[in-house]
């Protein structure tokens, strides 16, 4: 006896016809193959069936009440998940032209009732073998996206785990920079909350909005080249003292100098640039409108808010009122006006930042 396997087990034949003396001829045949055999009588009881488990091949008749054969193939072919399954359309109409439709349709097979028992053999172990092929190539294909997928998130993994060793390093590099101020992590987390509230809302793509969440924590790095005889001066710097507090911007950069990592290079811009002016008044290089790039020109806004509402050795802090006068005074002289509108666009939202890290309790250097 010819038993075909499929998994360890008889292929399954489903014999679709609205004749039972039919569908008993075919059964016999197929049975004694050693198929397994399901019956169906009309086109929809083929539908509630067949299932990609369930039949590995159909023998179809065309004129059956309801759905008629050829619709029904439409149907199983349009279907992603039994367009595999091979149809063999039988019927009692030897027409070419009925052929062809049924070719068209996208039947598999074609077979003229009553079958040869042979020849009905025979096309079923071929469609059965092209079955297995195709579930061969799916599964391979399954399961080559299951080993893509398992190493995507492997990479993934790996590179969150160098990415929280890279910001753990940039925080506490930042942080070494400002090791004497009293209230130095909270500053980094207002500045750098503050930049990337501000980016965010002028509409920059998600990966800068983040790049500058981490790296304007450098934007002050340089200090730690500044001497503590001024950098911790009790009282406003005079103007030999201001010129070497201005270099930690130069300092900054050179420290951050050569790196190909994205957070550290952007940190460098950050760290050079984040005191020019948008008048061009500023420091270290004087730049003038768009040549400040868009990260430095967010960050000095960012970070003269904190300055301005933060108590310092020289002033008690200001309050939200007075320090967003100053900063809507400094529009489009000091600050970029695009950044200006979009920081005031979202205040509300900064007070809340200032107030959840706690913003007064901090006590430093001037910036």
């Amino acid at each position: 006896m010819n038993r075909e396997k499929k998994s360890e087990k008889a292929a399954i034949i489903m014999v679709a016809d609205d004749e039972p003396k039919i569908r008993k001829s075919l059964h016999d045949i197929l049975d004694l193959e050693g198929y397994d055999v399901i019956e169906a009588y009309d086109g929809l009881s083929v539908l509630d069936q067949i299932t990609p488990e369930s039949v590995d091949v159909v023998l179809l008749d065309i004129n059956m009440p309801g759905i008629n054969g050829l619709e029904i193939t439409k149907k199983l072919k349009n279907n992603n998940k039994l367009k595999h399954i091979p149809i063999i359309i039988v019927t009692g109409q030897n027409d070419q032209e009925l052929r062809i439709e049924a070719l068209k349709a996208g039947a598999d097979d074609f077979l003229v009732k009553p079958p040869h028992f042979a020849e009905l053999s025979a096309r079923v172990r071929s469609l059965l073998k092209v079955k297995a092929y195709n579930d061969h190539m799916m599964n391979y294909q399954k399961e080559l996206e299951k080993q893509v997928a398992d190493r995507t998130q492997q990479l993934e993994q790996a590179l969150s785990k160098i990415k929280t060793a890279s910001l753990d390093t940039i925080h506490r590099l930042s942080r070494a920079a400002e090791y004497k101020d009293e209230d130095t992590a909270t500053h980094i987390q207002r500045m750098s909350s503050y930049a990337a509230a501000v980016a965010a809302e002028m509409g920059l793509p998600d990966f800068e909005v983040e790049l500058i969440l981490y790296t304007s924590s450098m934007h002050d790095i340089g200090k730690i080249g500044i001497p503590d005889n001024i950098l911790l001066k009790k009282g406003k710097l005079n103007s030999e003292e201001w010129e070497q507090m201005k270099m930690h911007t130069f300092i900054g950069a050179e420290i951050l100098q050569g790196s190909n990592n994205d957070f550290i290079r952007k940190g460098r811009v950050i760290a050079l640039t984040h005191h020019e002016k948008w008048d061009g008044s500023g420091y270290p290089e004087g730049l003038k409108g768009a040549e400040i790039p868009v990260e430095g020109r967010i960050c000095a806004i960012a970070d003269v808010f904190d300055a301005l509402t933060t108590k310092r050795p020289y002033k008690e802090a200001f309050s939200v009122e007075k320090a967003t006068e100053i900063i809507k005074n400094g529009r489009a002289s000091h600050f970029d006006p695009d950044v200006t509108d979009s920081f005031f666009n979202i205040i509300e939202d900064l007070v809340e930042i200032m107030n959840k890290l706690n913003c007064n309790s901090r006590t430093g250097s001037e910036s």
